[in-house]
């Protein structure tokens, strides 16, 4: 995207101010898919400004080919990795609320949505971290096949095979348990 190309020229050129625009239209999707990686919203927090300030720091690597937002994504999930493999970390279940406010009048409605939610959730979370960070990518962040594999480093047909074995798995968990997700059957 050309403006946040012209905000990094203004960063690297010294306006520090220039990177507070980056911060901030970056800094709620990244704090979703990290929150969605950690389950624990105090480490997405800590995780995400440690991301910041190593994109800030490696801001003249960015060779402006590709995405900024893709790149910005490489970065900041390539560290939460480090750390992860680092302090061997353990996922943690967290209720979490649903990502968009929801302004049905009907208390029915409301209740469905956040359970459903949850229930989604609670599928990603069951899922080994390649598969979820796959899926988070693909439906929160929703990246292309391409950028997803040019993110996480994985040939295109391996992204396309997690996503499915993903989706599998889930469905035949819903299905175990009695249930139905008619939106896990329709997610392409």
């Amino acid at each position: 995207m050309q403006e946040d190309y012209e905000w990094v020229q203004a960063v690297l050129a010294g306006d520090k101010q220039a990177y507070a625009h980056i911060i901030n239209k970056y800094k709620n999707p990244l704090y979703g898919t990290i929150l969605r990686m950690t389950k624990n919203p105090h480490d997405a927090q800590d995780l995400v400004q440690e991301a910041f300030i190593k994109v800030y720091e490696q801001l003249e690597k960015y060779n402006q080919t590709g995405s900024f937002s893709g790149w910005l994504y490489r970065v900041a999930i390539n560290h939460c990795m480090d750390e992860f493999r680092k302090k061997r970390y353990q996922m943690k279940q967290v209720e979490m609320d649903s990502v968009h406010d929801v302004n049905a009048e009907h208390p029915e409605v409301v209740f469905m949505k956040k359970e459903k939610s949850r229930q989604l959730e609670r599928l990603i979370g069951t899922l080994p971290e390649d598969e979820r960070l796959i899926i988070l990518l693909r439906y929160i962040n929703e990246l292309s096949y391409d950028a997803i594999s040019d993110l996480v480093g994985v040939p295109l047909s391996t992204v396309r095979n997690k996503l499915h074995r993903a989706k599998r798995k889930m469905r035949k968990m819903v299905k175990r348990e009695g249930g139905d997700f008619y939106e896990l059957s329709n997610c392409r």
